[in-house]
């Protein structure tokens, strides 16, 4: 630990997913040995919020799906703070409000994630529609699931797919809607996202695509969707799965770029001294890249906290530059789909052998392979993955990747 990390005496981390947990750990790995504090809005330990989707659905026999008993964080020596929502960060006199407290803190990081999006026209009481963010709202879905007999899905990202995918497993009728031309159309790309609509297609859930919600049908309860050009689907669960936005109101007034998240640098600092943000809420330059990124995955969360928590340590001079491959997968209808780096550039190559039909496809960006996808394909992805950190030009990529089918 460098003579500016003796200095830092109180680190409070204001989020407690994946990203906080990893920051705290590095931050003792580290040999820091000053005061952690680690804030939740939530009342649960921290969790792993995967599974949610999947596994936690469809077991009955999983309740949870925290990292660790609080005898780890005692053992780490970390101060939790569970049940408490940051309202405030006052840069000036470096303290951290909360609704039920004040933390003074020599370095700060925001690691306060995402809010599901949610349509304005929908009731917040009407019986029967979810959204899925959390550990709560997840053991709820899983409720209903279990007597819901036509679900509707509005929006085919990967939440929303992978809980196509649990609901289908549960013997449940599904319908997926989808404004974009093909599923996960933002995250992989029009020729890409086709490919997984496939697999929809495949398993028998109805998957409707450049459609839009008009409004629910229904009293109490949601009976059915209407949609914009008139038909209604039967419906007694609706899952509004239409991504997220960054956290971020609790911080206005404090100083920070808050357009699409948390502004920073190449070394994920926010600007004020000692200030940092991680996960879904940090939008960075991506030296990697070039260009300004915000990324909504867990390894990037994972790998954010680990990154930051040896930065804080460091004489800001000294910081070292984030450069995340943004690495994503997802488990449908038993199916691993994976996909490293960008899903934009000049050209999508779809790769095939014979005898076997597994999507495998890259990524060209000018002359470098910027993103690699599959679907069963973990070998060729991780050398593809390998290769874009690298910053391989193309043709060493296709090769590379055509030799290891």
């Amino acid at each position: 630990m460098t003579s500016y990390g003796s200095a830092i005496k109180e680190v409070v981390v204001v989020g407690a997913g994946l990203g906080g947990l990893r920051t705290v750990e590095s931050l003792r790995s580290e040999d820091y040995e000053g005061r952690i504090h680690l804030v939740s809005g939530e009342t649960h330990l921290p969790y792993d919020r995967p599974p949610l989707s999947k596994g936690l659905l469809t077991d009955p026999d999983l309740s949870e799906t925290t990292y660790h008993s609080q005898d780890y964080y005692d053992g780490l020596d970390i101060e939790l703070h569970l049940g408490s929502r940051a309202t405030r960060l006052d840069v000036g006199a470096r303290k951290v409000v909360l609704d039920n407290d004040t933390l003074l803190y020599d370095a700060v990081v925001l690691a306060t994630g995402a809010a599901p999006v949610r349509l304005p026209f929908v009731p917040d009481d009407m019986a029967g529609v979810h959204v899925l963010r959390t550990l709560d709202d997840a053991l709820a879905l899983r409720d209903a699931l279990s007597t819901a007999a036509h679900i509707v899905i509005v929006g085919a990202g990967f939440i929303g797919s992978e809980v196509a995918s649990s609901a289908f497993k549960l013997g449940c009728d599904v319908t997926m809607i989808e404004a974009m031309p093909t599923p996960m159309d933002r995250s992989l790309g029009p020729t890409v996202g086709a490919m997984c609509g496939e697999l929809h297609h495949e398993h028998g859930v109805k998957l409707l695509c450049g459609c839009a919600v008009a409004g629910l049908e229904g009293s109490e309860r949601v009976e059915a969707v209407k949609l914009t050009d008139g038909e209604v689907i039967d419906a007694d669960l609706v899952l509004f799965a239409l991504g997220v936005r960054p956290s971020v109101g609790w911080l206005e007034g404090a100083g920070l770029d808050l357009e699409n998240g948390v502004r920073c640098d190449e070394r994920l600092c926010a600007g004020p001294p000692d200030v940092f943000a991680i996960g879904d809420i940090a939008r960075w330059h991506n030296p990697l890249f070039g260009q300004e990124m915000r990324v909504e995955q867990w390894t990037n969360a994972a790998e954010q906290g680990r990154h930051v928590g040896q930065n804080v340590l460091r004489d800001p001079a000294d910081r070292a530059e984030f450069r995340g491959s943004n690495f994503f997968w997802s488990e449908q209808y038993g199916q691993l789909i994976q996909f490293v780096g960008m899903p934009v550039g000049d050209e999508v190559l779809v790769l095939t052998t014979a005898g076997d039909d597994r999507p495998l496809a890259l990524y060209r960006s000018g002359s470098r392979a910027v993103g690699v996808f599959g679907i069963g394909r973990a070998r060729q992805v991780m050398v593809g993955k390998g290769l874009i950190e690298q910053e391989a030009q193309w043709s060493d990529a296709v090769q590379q990747v055509r030799d290891s089918l």
